[in-house]
């Protein structure tokens, strides 16, 4: 069964449309959902996990509509949101003991020594959860979302403010979820990870999915080696043959070439009598990150953005 469906899925807050008719299918293992600030992420998790109401379209988790069984979602899925959301006065497993009692879960004690063991918390059980790193406590949201069993999980940033021990820890745990049959809907902004760990991977634009595909997928439809300039101050355009500019940010340009070794001199020589004061270039294979920066672009905040931010905060509130 799929376990997500989407058709023209949508959302506004007045005039601004955070989420524009998106169209998506989920199947069980890892799937990324990629985009900059006000793209659409959270806004769309939020409708999926029944946080929200979609303005327009449907969306179905395990079968169940969104917004005629939010109750039947609900008992199917976890939703882990990016700020971090454990009672750091209660211990850890006295956290437990609060969703097991919501989800009314027979025999919790055994359930939750279970699952405190699975996430290496055995230890510090009985201590508060303010004395934990943000590693751990990010351990001990997956260890409550994990104790009714659900068959899928939204995770939310969920290694973000983390250092890369704690970043692979977390990932581990997260792959041992699928290998029982989870599915994990996840948005992050850490390109290496989404190519690493996940499945499938989307990338959202305006509320509009602009790229779908595996990891894999989406770096051969680049099709080219990758020139990065790194330049001083403005950037004055160039124009090569057989070279395109798939990405800029800030003071860095990514160019497309079909044979790098041979494009790089004369892109060198060409930024040059524009103008352009060359501080570094490096050539490589496509990453997902030119994908990401081919398929967005460089873009501002939308206008309303801040209203945006606003709704999803009353939302998270309550």
């Amino acid at each position: 069964m799929t376990a997500i469906l989407t058709e023209n899925l949508t959302k506004k807050f007045g005039d601004l449309c955070a989420v524009d008719n998106l169209n998506l299918t989920v199947d069980k293992g890892i799937f990324g959902l990629l985009g900059p600030n006000g793209s659409g992420k959270t806004t769309t998790v939020l409708m999926l996990t029944t946080l929200l109401a979609q303005t327009k379209g449907t969306a179905s988790i395990c079968g169940h509509d969104t917004r005629l069984a939010p109750e039947k979602v609900r008992d199917c899925i976890s939703y882990v949101p990016q700020d971090m959301a454990v009672d750091t006065n209660l211990t850890g497993r006295e956290n437990m003991f609060v969703f097991a009692r919501l989800y009314g879960i027979e025999k919790p004690k055994e359930k939750i020594d279970e699952l405190l063991g699975v996430m290496e918390l055995s230890d510090r059980a009985d201590d508060p959860a303010k004395t934990y790193s943000g590693g751990m406590r990010r351990r001990l949201e997956l260890a409550e979302a994990l104790v009714h069993e659900p068959e899928v999980i939204f995770l939310d940033e969920p290694t973000i403010g983390l250092d890369v021990a704690a970043r692979r820890n977390i990932w581990t745990h997260i792959r041992t979820m699928t290998k029982k049959g989870m599915t994990i809907f996840m948005t992050t902004h850490y390109m290496d990870e989404a190519d690493q760990y996940c499945d499938r991977v989307g990338i959202i634009s305006h509320g509009k999915i602009a790229a779908l595909g595996s990891p894999a997928e989406l770096k051969s439809r680049l099709m080219s080696d990758v020139i990065t300039v790194t330049i001083e101050g403005s950037f004055a355009p160039v124009q090569i043959e057989g070279m395109v500019v798939v990405g800029q940010s800030d003071n860095v340009i990514s160019f497309t070439a079909e044979n790098g070794r041979e494009a790089l001199p004369l892109l060198a020589d060409a930024l040059k009598s524009a103008g352009n004061r060359v501080k570094a270039m490096s050539l490589h294979e496509p990453s997902l990150d030119d994908v990401f920066l081919q398929s967005v672009g460089k873009q501002e905040e939308p206008q309303g953005f801040e209203e945006l931010k606003f709704h999803l905060m009353l939302h998270r509130r309550h």
